[in-house]
């Protein structure tokens, strides 16, 4: 649910923010885990700015990570 709302929005300025996208009430130690889950798997960035959404699932993408610059 929190990765489906962040995906959806890309950025939000705050957990109060957040918490007021989110369909339903969430626990904030619980929120906190969450978000700390989605940092370290790479899919957001805490900045001062806010929480920001990085993770990108296009496939083409991952190939072309994966194999390189080729010429």
């Amino acid at each position: 649910m929190v990765e489906k709302v962040l995906s959806e929005k890309g950025f939000v300025k705050s957990i109060a923010e957040l918490k007021q996208n989110l369909p339903r009430q969430v626990n904030h130690d619980t929120l906190k885990i969450i978000l700390e889950y989605l940092e370290d798997s790479n899919k957001i960035v805490f900045s001062i700015k806010g929480i920001i959404w990085i993770f990108n699932n296009n496939p083409k993408l991952s190939k072309a990570i994966n194999e390189g610059f080729v010429v």
